[in-house]
C-alpha cells in the first residue's frame, strides 16, 4: 500500500490566520495503481450513462478534426490525433472528477454535479492549465506533420493500404515511426509531468495552476516507476480507445479519468481540514432556460 513521504516537505507561509501545508506526497507502488484503476472503474459502472453523455464528444472532435486538418489528406495525421488525447485527456475529464470526488464522499454523482465545475473557485486556474495542454497538443500535430512531411514530402497516400505500405515496407517509414514516437514521447512526458495530479488537486484545494503543476512534477520525481507505469497503462488504453473509429474513447476516457482522481488519492495525503462534499438536492431546470442552465453562476449573480 502507499506510503507517506517523509522527506522534505514545504510549507506555505505562516500567516496570522493559521499555517497551510504544502501537500504531503505519498510513494505508490504498482499495486497502487491497479487500485486507483479498479475504483475508477467502480465510478464509471455506478454512472455509465452521464460519463458517455460527457466523453462522447471526445471521440466526435478527433473525428471532425481527422477530416478538417488543413485539406490534407488526413491518413498521415490519425495516429498523431489519437496519441494527442493523452495531451488533453487530464482536462477533458475535469467534470469526472468532480462526480468521483462526490461519491467518494457519500453522495449520489449525477451529471448536474460534473458541471459543478464551472462554479469551482479554481476554474480559472484549471482552464489556464487546459490552454496549455491544448497549446501542447498543436504543437504535437503540427510537429507530426512536419515529420511526415520530411519523410515523404507532401505526395499523399491514395488509401489506407499504399499508406501502410508506405510506413512498414520503405526506410522513410521506418524513420518515421522512430522518430516520430521519440519525439511523442517527449511531448506525453511533459504532459504527464504537469497535470498528472494537477486538476484533482486545483479541485481538491483549490491549488494555483503554478502550485498544482509544480506538485505534478514532485509526485513524477518521487515516483518515476508507477508514473512511467502510469503512463504506459494510459497509452495504450487510448489505444485500444480508437478501436473501432475512436467510439472506444467514451468508456476509456471516462474509465482513465475517474481512476486519475483515485490515483490523486493515492499519491497525494489528504487535506485533514478539507470538508466533505454535501450534495444539494438538484431542482428540475426548464427546457426554455437552456443554454443558460449551464452557467449557474450568471443566475446568481442576476439574483
Amino acid at each position: 500500500m502507499a506510503t507517506p513521504y517523509q522527506g522534505n516537505v514545504t510549507s506555505a507561509t505562516q500567516g496570522g490566520h493559521g499555517a497551510v501545508s504544502a501537500p504531503i506526497i505519498r510513494t505508490i507502488g504498482l499495486s497502487d495503481l491497479h487500485h486507483a484503476l479498479r475504483l475508477g472503474w467502480e465510478d464509471f459502472k455506478a454512472v455509465p450513462s452521464h460519463a458517455i453523455i460527457l466523453c462522447l464528444i471526445y471521440p466526435v472532435l478527433g473525428l471532425v478534426l481527422a477530416r478538417t486538418v488543413h485539406g490534407y489528406s488526413v491518413l498521415p495525421l490519425l495516429f498523431p490525433l489519437a496519441a494527442g488525447f493523452a495531451l488533453l485527456g487530464p482536462f477533458a475529464a475535469i467534470g469526472l472528477y468532480e462526480m468521483s470526488r462526490r461519491r467518494e464522499d457519500g453522495g449520489q454523482a449525477t451529471a448536474w454535479d460534473a458541471l459543478e465545475v464551472f462554479r469551482s473557485p479554481s476554474f480559472g486556474a484549471m482552464l489556464g492549465v487546459g490552454t496549455l495542454l491544448f497549446a501542447l497538443f498543436v504543437t504535437w500535430i503540427a510537429t507530426a506533420q512536419a515529420i511526415y512531411t520530411a519523410a515523404f514530402g507532401y505526395a499523399i497516400a491514395a488509401d489506407i493500404p499504399d499508406f501502410a505500405g508506405q510506413i512498414l515496407t520503405t526506410s522513410q517509414g521506418w524513420w518515421l515511426i522512430v522518430v516520430g514516437c521519440s519525439v511523442g514521447f517527449l511531448f506525453a512526458l511533459v504532459a504527464l509531468c504537469i497535470s498528472v495530479v494537477a486538476f484533482p488537486m486545483m479541485l481538491d484545494r483549490h491549488a494555483t495552476a503554478g502550485e498544482a503543476m509544480a506538485t505534478s512534477i514532485r509526485v513524477v520525481a518521487q515516483n518515476p516507476v508507477p508514473m512511467a507505469a502510469w503512463g504506459l497503462i494510459v497509452a495504450a488504453l487510448l489505444v485500444l480507445g480508437t478501436i473501432p473509429f475512436f467510439l472506444g474513447l467514451a468508456v476509456v476516457i471516462p474509465l482513465l479519468g475517474h481512476a486519475t482522481w483515485h490515483l490523486y488519492r493515492e499519491v497525494i495525503v489528504k487535506d485533514p481540514n478539507a470538508r466533505p462534499v454535501i450534495p444539494e438536492p438538484h431542482q428540475r431546470k426548464p427546457a426554455a432556460d437552456f443554454p443558460a442552465n449551464l452557467f449557474p453562476w450568471r443566475r446568481s449573480d442576476r439574483g
